[in-house]
């Protein structure tokens, strides 16, 4: 779409913009998915005033939020009109194109994070360059654009082999795991941009989340394992059960220098692999993630209020934890439909398990809300988090694919 296209306003008419030195804050957010909705709430108990960016009046944070702007994120009017009175205008995605986030800098708007840093997780292949050039260990990878390159980075790494798309891939959309040339030549196809990977054997997954202000102050949550399935988060440890203390602080120094490297103001989601030769980079997101989805309850201060505090550059807030260990569960959409007539089973069978659902329609494999269980038993908070998440996508406590 053009920049010259135009969108009517919402039927939500914006909130007053009084100019009284009073006046709470207004942050911007491009995209009203689940993570603009989750950061709605934080706002509202810390007095800011947020606006948020839909495609639909019927979008997860739009069915919550007051201020909501009908637009187009790929139309430069539309941004620009959706800035107009913002202190500071952030992002729930990474899908806004450069140039018109750098159009929005240069007519004098805040925007956090900025242009040059959000490029690293726009562009697969620039990001990993510049972390290898920062000296930061990432698996071994090259830009392929033709069987003959695959084959040649296939015969120094091996096969199987990692094909990703430089832009645009999440939830395990854009990333191939290809057994052989047959494999890789069907990704090819496709005509996408790539990079390819080593296929990096690792113990298990880990996540740093860490939040970063304009002045540089810096805070880093407890290291979480994620267990992913078909390239999708399914449920996030906190923290990281037995992972040593020398290799927690390793993984939060780093999610602070990448932070600062890069010039990242707001959240920074730092996927890694835990190898047997130390601790490798996976990917980057700089916003609010899904790893960190149980600071809600589980943590002092939730990622939320944390991005929040970060891009209006206020003190950070604790990222400590609030019980001794939590368990985030997605739940993914199934043949089912209808959340709502189960959730008060799960209320009544466990009074202290959180539920977060989105306001989406339900689709297969769709994160369509979370749940959250903390306490003092990793085992037993796991599995009542687990059985909440599986009851509300399938109707038993006891799903295979929550178990």
């Amino acid at each position: 779409m053009d920049s010259t296209t135009s969108h009517p306003e919402s039927a939500v008419q914006r909130a007053p913009d009084p100019r009284s030195p009073d006046r709470p804050p207004v942050v911007g957010m491009i995209g009203a998915g689940q993570l603009a909705r989750m950061t709605t709430a934080a706002a509202t108990e810390l007095g800011i005033h947020l606006r948020v960016l839909a495609a639909a009046a019927d979008e997860s944070a739009a069915q919550v939020t007051a201020d909501t702007i009908i637009g187009d994120f790929r139309c430069l009017e539309d941004l620009m009109s959706f800035a107009a009175g913002c202190d500071v205008v952030t992002f729930d995605h990474e899908h806004v194109p450069g140039p018109l986030i750098e159009a929005l800098e240069a007519a004098g708007h805040s925007v956090r994070p900025g242009s040059q840093a959000l490029g690293f997780t726009q562009d697969k292949r620039a990001m990993r360059e510049r972390l290898n050039s920062l000296g930061y260990r990432c698996p071994r990878f090259a830009a392929v654009a033709s069987m003959d390159e695959i084959v040649l980075f296939a015969g120094q790494v091996g096969w199987p082999l990692v094909l990703k798309s430089v832009s645009g891939g999440y939830d395990g959309r854009g990333v191939w795991v290809c057994a052989g040339p047959d494999e890789a030549a069907d990704v090819l196809s496709h005509g996408l941009p790539l990079i390819a990977e080593q296929f990096v054997r690792f113990d298990r997954e880990l996540a740093i989340l860490v939040g970063r202000s304009p002045t540089g102050q810096g805070a880093a949550y407890p290291v979480v394992q994620t267990i992913q399935q078909d390239g999708i988060c399914r449920e996030v440890l906190a923290p990281a059960p037995g992972l040593p203390a020398g290799k927690a602080a390793e993984a939060q120094r780093l999610g602070l220098a990448v932070a600062a490297s890069l010039g990242v103001t707001g959240l920074l989601a730092v996927e890694l692999f835990d190898t047997p030769d130390g601790l490798l980079v996976n990917e980057l997101a700089m916003r609010p993630h899904n790893s960190g989805h149980w600071t809600i309850e589980g943590a002092i201060t939730s990622q939320f209020e944390q991005h929040l505090r970060a891009v209006l550059d206020l003190p950070l807030g604790s990222p400590a934890l609030a019980a001794r260990c939590a368990v985030m569960v997605n739940v993914l959409g199934g043949d089912d439909p209808d959340l709502r007539s189960k959730l008060i089973h799960v209320m009544a069978g466990d009074p202290a398990v959180k539920v977060h659902l989105y306001g989406k329609p339900v689709r297969p494999g769709r994160k369509v809300g979370h749940v959250t269980a903390f306490g003092r038993d990793f085992s037993q908070v796991r599995d009542r988090a687990r059985r909440a998440a599986s009851y509300l996508a399938t109707g038993s406590e006891d799903a295979g694919d929550y178990r």
